[in-house]
């Protein structure tokens, strides 16, 4: 079951409201996705943390509905 890029978008906007969201779809079949996510939010936090703050955005979707998330997170300069 593919998913949306402005689903995967709104639950990390959702997590993260000053968040700098940038979607594509690698394969152009909804289930291979590239995200950008700057947010303040990461100040500090190491990429792992930053990485885990996303995951745990989409809510359990990673594995399911969203098969695959190359994931590029930073905070703004």
């Amino acid at each position: 079951m593919a998913m949306p890029a402005a689903e995967i978008e709104a639950l990390i906007r959702a997590a993260l409201p000053d968040a700098h969201v940038t979607i594509e779809d690698l394969a152009g079949d909804g289930d291979h996705y590239a995200a950008t996510v700057v947010s303040a939010a990461f100040r500090g936090l190491p990429r792992v943390k930053q990485h885990q703050i996303v995951y745990a955005a989409l809510q359990g979707r990673m594995g399911g509905e969203l098969h695959a998330l190359a994931l590029q997170t930073s905070a703004p300069e």
